[in-house]
């Protein structure tokens, strides 16, 4: 099999009503050939529209991800009551999915245009490691944030608060986590490879060893399941105690015999409130990374036929998160917006209500009174 020249699309005509005998792995330039898994050759070429389709969504989210993280960097940085320690998580994962994007997306849209990898087998490691790393590190930074959200509303008092020492200490902590589990494949333990559509590199979940499997199940448990578990922990005991408070609320006002103990712009149910914030939350973060789980499990076990097309899927959710996270860590952060709203006014929506009633910083209360900005 040789591989088709690079400027040319051979397997076009083929794939709008032809007969060919050609596969996904046609087009792939010969360095990379060691590095194709067997299982892919037994696909024909994808339909040219998944390319296009795949670069136009991935140009989108990587402008969207660029002004949307870029933006929260801006604002935080050029605004002094925003500089707390809890804040300086939001900053580390803006700056991470800002990072994430600019290495992915530039990359990515060039190799959709060819409909293959044509950067050679090093920026192919390269590549997948720093999206692994920075994806790492959004990952646990989200459950450092829902943890300091649990210490500060459920412990409240009993919680160790904060500072800025400690919370620079569990970000190079993230780091260094992150960078140890990318290194390892660079080293021997799993390695980068062209994923099923040819335009991105990822871990190999198809070689059947279990040097390789067990690099994947041993990932995913440090990086799947204990941070889905955590955040999950976290914010349902974070509800849980703030039906609590609101309970406790109703019945005092009702000793006092007045309809209730906050003013009309607070009196609605904080508690409902942050339901919505913990699920969008939890669920977003399942729906950005659950599909390369799928992928990578599915690979390793053999649970279903991955084509190339599945593949695609993985890379738009996992980078799709990077889009979202600026919006609910830091556009939802009332003093945030207040500050969003001085600076970049034509960027807010709904900018009536934009007093800044809190800024979610990490100082231990007993008082769970929680309202979204803090959870």
């Amino acid at each position: 099999m040789a591989s088709a020249a690079l400027m040319g699309k051979p397997h076009t005509a083929a794939f709008w009503g032809g007969h060919s005998n050609q596969t996904v792995v046609d087009m792939v330039l010969p360095d990379m050939l060691p590095l194709i898994d067997p299982h892919w050759y037994q696909f024909p070429p994808m339909n040219p529209l998944w390319h296009g389709i795949l670069g136009f969504v991935i140009g989108c989210l990587g402008i969207v991800s660029w002004i949307g993280n870029g933006v929260v960097l801006y604002v935080f940085a050029c605004t002094k009551s925003l500089r707390t320690p809890s804040n300086l998580l939001v900053v580390n994962l803006a700056f991470s999915d800002f990072f994430m994007m600019v290495i992915m997306c530039p990359f990515m849209l060039i190799n959709c245009y060819f409909e293959t990898w044509i950067f050679g087998p090093l920026m192919c490691e390269l590549y997948a490691f720093f999206g692994s790393l920075f994806g790492c590190t959004s990952i646990w930074t989200m459950v450092l944030i829902a943890i300091d959200r649990y210490n500060v509303i459920v412990k409240g008092f009993s919680a160790k608060p904060l500072t800025i020492k400690r919370a620079l200490c569990w970000i190079i902590l993230v780091w260094l986590h992150a960078l140890v589990w990318t290194m390892l494949p660079i080293f021997g333990w799993n390695r980068y490879v062209p994923e099923g559509n040819m335009t991105a590199c990822g871990t190999d979940y198809l070689t059947k060893d279990w040097v390789h499997k067990s690099y994947i199940l041993i990932y995913s448990l440090f990086v799947y399941f204990t941070p889905l578990s955590t955040i999950i922990y976290s914010y349902f005991f974070i509800v849980q105690a703030v039906a609590a408070h609101e309970k406790q609320m109703k019945e005092q006002a009702k000793r006092m015999n007045v309809t209730s103990l906050r003013s009309d712009d607070q009196n609605k149910s904080t508690e409902c409130k942050l339901a919505k914030v913990a699920l969008v939350t939890i669920s977003l973060w399942f729906m950005a990374w659950t599909p390369y789980f799928i992928i990578n499990y599915s690979g390793i076990f053999d649970a279903i036929t991955i084509s190339p097309l599945v593949t695609i899927w993985g890379s738009l959710f996992a980078k799709g998160s990077a889009v979202y996270n600026p919006i609910v860590y830091g556009i939802s952060h009332p003093k945030y917006r207040a500050a969003l709203n001085e600076k970049l006014p034509f960027l807010v929506c709904g900018g009536d209500n934009l007093q800044p009633s809190g800024d979610g910083q990490s100082v231990a209360s007993n008082n769970t009174d929680a309202s979204p900005e803090k959870a």
